[in-house]
């Protein structure tokens, strides 16, 4: 077995969560008389967390008074909608039953707000994920490596063990400054030719081919 200890990005890379997003953002938007915007376009501004999510669809040069405003307005919105068309992708808890039966240790490092990522790893991954950390107070955010290094501790994982799964350039950034390897989907918010710029190596295009990696 190649890792023992796998880490998961969770928006793109195990649950699409892209339309529950939109739908969000554009409802507070609409609520504080701002233009909305397409899917694409949201698709773009995920992946930093929900102040950046917010930060980037409001217009350039928003107070910032307004942003945090609008911001509490959309986590409140989230809250109660994050499942609502959201779905892990195809092959995924396949992926994660198979990792879990060879002794593979997984969680779930995040940026997303930490009560969505608890809510939604208990609803679609129960018994699946060991543990789950989103974005909370005191915590740097991805790319910087500390909650990568707060799972790590926590579960007894050393870097040659260990790998991290993602689907963005933040993502591919989180496993170089964590000093551990990467391996990145094809699936999610970002191109691979966006990962390719960023530095990724190792890129796949279905769950199964991680299972492949990690316990071949």
């Amino acid at each position: 077995m190649k890792y023992k200890f796998a880490l998961f990005d969770m928006d793109g890379t195990v649950l699409d969560t892209l339309q529950d997003l939109a739908d969000s953002t554009n409802a507070v938007l609409k609520k504080h008389g701002y233009p909305t915007h397409d899917i694409e376009a949201v698709r773009q501004f995920v992946g930093n967390g929900a102040k950046k999510l917010i930060a980037n669809a409001l217009p350039h040069g928003t107070e910032q008074a307004k942003i945090d405003t609008v911001l509490g307005d959309f986590k409140e919105y989230y809250k109660l909608h994050s499942a609502d068309a959201t779905k892990p992708y195809d092959g995924v808890l396949e992926m994660l039953a198979a990792l879990r039966a060879a002794g593979v240790r997984t969680a779930v490092v995040s940026n997303k707000p930490d009560f969505a990522v608890q809510s939604l790893a208990k609803t679609y991954f129960a018994q699946l994920f060991d543990m789950a950390v989103g974005d909370r107070e005191g915590i740097r955010k991805k790319p910087a490596p500390d909650s990568v290094f707060e799972v790590m501790k926590a579960l007894g994982a050393t870097p040659a063990e260990t790998v991290y799964i993602g689907d963005s350039d933040v993502d591919v950034q989180t496993a170089q400054n964590a000093g551990i390897d990467g391996i990145f989907v094809s699936w999610g918010f970002r191109s691979v030719a966006c990962l390719r710029e960023s530095g990724a190596e190792v890129i796949v295009s279905s769950p199964a081919e991680i299972t492949r990696i990690i316990v071949e």
